[in-house]
């Protein structure tokens, strides 16, 4: 009898992740990374409100987007007597709220349908004046090992809540940014731990998306240094990285995107 051989279908994995509490739940999933990741949850009435309560600002943000359309910070101020005690900044514009329900009401005007989230907020160190955080590119090489490629500094606008070079940021090298708060010596040290940090990263996420080449790990530090993942991109912009002074870095990256098929 001839035998039938069954043709193997070779299985294809997404490549990228949209879904921002998908790839949070990855992240989480790792025990040594759970330190890391800044409470995140669902917004709904109840969550923001306890959240709220508990960290007094928050940020809100749509499960699904980029450049950081869309989020929104929200503050509870805890002083007596104050009139106004709610607000929320999106964009350039402040506003603010006698009541929970009142601001509640105002937000859902804002983010309409669409699924968000809430996570605690942080409250990023001052680059000059302005919030700053951290871009760490992570990349699978020719030998499908994940390495960290680079490290950026991205500096928000002065009337700005987010960061991001497409929404008004300036792009500036970490060890600049970390000079007021690190010695000299320290420095490369603490790079060296955001570079081991993106590689857990990475295979945290690889294990739960198979399909995932490269990511972005988008990095809050505080003020005792502490790094806080706030998000995963799995589409990062690599060209952000040709601003910095040492043109070795991004030429890796492109030969990385080229041999996993970005480029």
């Amino acid at each position: 009898m001839r035998k039938i051989l069954k043709k193997r279908t070779k299985v294809r994995y997404p490549r990228y992740v949209m879904s921002k509490i998908g790839k949070t739940r990855a992240v989480e999933a790792t025990a040594v990374l759970r330190d890391y990741v800044p409470t995140t949850k669902w917004m709904t009435a109840e969550t923001l409100k306890q959240m709220l309560v508990q960290h007094k600002m928050v940020y809100i943000k749509p499960n699904v987007g980029m450049f950081g359309n869309g989020v929104i910070r929200v503050e509870m101020s805890d002083g007596e007597g104050e009139i106004m005690p709610y607000s929320y900044q999106l964009g350039v514009h402040l506003k603010r709220f006698k009541t929970f329900e009142d601001m509640y009401a105002s937000i859902k005007k804002k983010t309409g349908k669409a699924p968000y989230l809430v996570q605690k907020g942080i409250h990023l160190l001052k680059y000059k004046g302005n919030r700053f955080d951290l871009r760490i590119m992570v990349q699978q090489t020719p030998l499908r090992d994940w390495e960290t490629t680079g490290v950026i500094g991205r500096v928000a606008h002065p009337s700005k809540i987010v960061t991001n070079f497409h929404n008004g940021g300036t792009l500036k090298p970490v060890e600049t940014l970390l000079q007021s708060y690190l010695p000299a010596g320290e420095r490369d040290d603490y790079v060296k731990k955001l570079h081991v940090l993106g590689k857990r990263v990475a295979k945290a996420i690889n294990t739960k998306y198979r399909g995932v080449k490269e990511i972005g790990v988008d990095v809050a530090l505080d003020k005792d240094l502490h790094p806080w993942i706030l998000e995963v991109n799995t589409s990062p912009d690599p060209y952000i990285f040709r601003r910095l002074r040492d043109k070795r870095i991004f030429a890796k990256m492109r030969r990385y995107a080229k041999a996993y098929g970005r480029l």
